[in-house]
């Protein structure tokens, strides 16, 4: 018989903690949403170059059906102490362009 684990069930994989607790990562904020990878990718790229750590995230049937980006766009994420610098750079890359 197992003991109940944190986590919840009896899990054999130690989890670090309570369920919901993930020790200091940051739940990732979506900060963007564009209508394709491509452009998510760079977003990203500009993030990175300034020190920002993102990621894209998709609905697209893991790549199979990739027509479900324009409906349903490209999520660009950021850990949450990124939000307002990230959401900054955004603005001033949208400024430039108009």
């Amino acid at each position: 018989m197992s003991a109940r684990h944190p986590c919840g069930g009896t899990a054999r994989i130690d989890c670090g903690g309570p369920a919901g607790d993930h020790g200091d990562v940051d739940a990732p904020v979506v900060i963007a949403r564009v209508p394709s990878l491509i452009e998510a990718q760079l977003v990203v790229g500009m993030l990175g170059s300034s020190g920002i750590a993102a990621a894209t995230s998709s609905d697209d049937a893991g790549g199979f059906d990739p027509q479900l980006q324009l409906t349903q766009g490209v999520r660009v994420l950021v850990s949450a102490k990124d939000e307002a610098p990230a959401r900054r750079l955004i603005a001033e890359a949208n400024t430039d362009r108009s």
